[in-house]
């Protein structure tokens, strides 16, 4: 049986790392998970996302809302209307984020009992 060598270890390693690296690079900080996940219960205006994703400022939500328009998460859709309305949908690219956010809500809901049994 041949065993891999070091410099094979890493690259293998290396070659894992990379998409979690990208991953978490357009997933980045504290606010677009909870917004991507606020989308996923239906489409909303600025000001709803902004009520339900407690914290937020409008600025910050503003910023984070165009990241994940570039990174085709969400979109952004104008209506003509006086005053123009503006709304916010996941994509089906969005949506493939589903399954992750179901383990990272479980795993934060595990992680928190544990963490509160031990006080």
């Amino acid at each position: 049986m041949k065993t891999k060598t070091e410099e094979e270890e890493h690259k293998e390693c290396a070659k894992m790392i990379l998409p979690i690296r990208d991953a978490l690079e357009i997933l980045n900080g504290r606010w677009k998970l909870p917004i991507i996940m606020s989308l996923t219960f239906g489409n909303k205006r600025f000001k709803q996302i902004s009520k339900e994703v407690q914290g937020i400022t409008d600025r910050m939500l503003s910023k984070e809302l165009k990241d994940l328009e570039i990174n085709k998460l969400i979109t952004r859709t104008v209506f003509d209307s006086f005053p123009p309305t503006v709304e916010y949908a996941i994509t089906p690219h969005g949506k493939s984020l589903n399954k992750l956010l179901g383990e990272l809500r479980d795993w934060g809901t595990m992680h928190r009992k544990k963490i509160i049994e031990n006080y």
